[in-house]
């Protein structure tokens, strides 16, 4: 799997209000999630509010960990590595599935059932998210039909329950833009 970093450059403005290059640097938030055969985690920033306060030169709000969701009425960006599938999501229960998600404060997210579900990670956010494939390729799979993303693709992901498989032999880099929203009376489960 690819470990390159992920550059993250934050701007701003100095105390006469023009506008500077606050930050230049690797993204300081990264985990790894499930062992050592799980995606690897680029935390790349979060807002805590919409509309987004903007000022001088603040940074990121702080976090502890990497939390699956965007903070209530916010937002999130990040960058997922996604190594190729291997044997032990096909010997995986519900419960580790749910540990899986737990380490990222989702345990709830995920819906798999084991026998008869259709990915080991299947799983569903009360979000809106924006996926961008930057390398590699990745399989969209949903309750019914599934569609493979390459390099260049954009997912809108609409609160559906969903899980992604890498079925290649090459890491797939994707950059995600997580939107807090609410579901409609009709979806909620």
């Amino acid at each position: 799997m690819s470990e390159r970093p992920v550059r993250r450059v934050v701007t701003g403005h100095n105390a006469q209000g023009q506008a500077i290059i606050q930050e230049d640097g690797s993204v300081p938030r990264t985990q790894k999630i499930g062992g050592e055969t799980g995606p690897l985690f680029h935390e790349v920033w979060n807002t805590r509010a919409t509309p987004a306060p903007i000022d001088a030169a603040s940074g990121e709000p702080p976090e502890e960990g990497i939390i699956l969701a965007p903070p209530a009425n916010g937002t999130r960006i990040r960058v997922l590595d996604i190594p190729p599938d291997d044997d032990s999501l096909s010997e995986m229960t519900p419960e580790q599935a749910k540990a899986h998600f737990a380490e990222i404060g989702a345990a709830d997210a995920s819906s798999f059932e084991g026998e008869g579900s259709r990915h080991a990670h299947m799983h569903r956010t009360e979000t809106i998210d924006y996926g961008i494939v930057l390398e590699g390729e990745l399989v969209l799979i949903m309750d019914e039909g599934e569609t493979t993303v390459r390099a260049g693709d954009i997912v809108v992901q609409r609160g559906t329950n969903h899980g992604w498989a890498n079925r290649t032999n090459e890491n797939c880099r994707i950059a995600f833009i997580l939107i807090d929203g609410v579901f409609d009376e009709s979806l909620k489960q």
